[in-house]
C-alpha cells in the first residue's frame, strides 16, 4: 500500500483530542498505519535510570496517532487537501494536494 502521508511532511490533525493543530511528521509507522507528529499528542513517561538512558523521571514526548487523522497542507497555498497523484510530462509521477478546505472547525 503507497503512502500518500511522508516524513517531514506538513500535516494538520483533522480528528482527536488535538483537533485543529499542525506540525511536521517525525515518523511514519508502516506496521500499524499510524504517524508521529510534533507537537501533537504530547504523553508523560515515567523514565526508570539505568545505564545508557540520558533522560530520566517524567519524560515529555509525542505519542503516534493514526494516519487516518491527518490531512497534508499545501506549501504553496498553506490549506489542507486530500493528496492525489499526478503525471508529469516528463513521466515522472509526483503528489499533488487537491480539494483544499478553508479551515477545520
Amino acid at each position: 500500500m503507497g503512502y500518500k502521508i511522508k516524513q517531514d511532511d506538513r500535516v494538520l490533525v483533522i480528528s482527536g483530542k488535538d483537533k485543529g493543530k499542525s506540525g511536521s511528521v517525525i515518523r511514519v509507522i508502516r506496521s500499524s498505519n499510524r504517524v508521529v507528529v510534533e507537537g501533537v499528542n504530547i504523553v508523560t513517561r515515567h523514565i526508570k535510570q539505568r545505564p545508557g538512558v540520558s533522560q530520566t523521571g517524567l519524560v515529555k514526548g509525542e505519542a503516534s496517532i493514526p494516519i487516518s487523522n491527518v490531512m497534508l497542507i499545501d506549501s504553496d497555498t498553506s490549506l489542507p487537501g486530500r493528496v492525489g497523484w499526478k503525471f508529469l510530462e516528463d513521466g515522472t509521477k509526483t503528489r499533488v494536494v487537491k480539494g483544499k478546505k478553508n479551515a477545520i472547525e
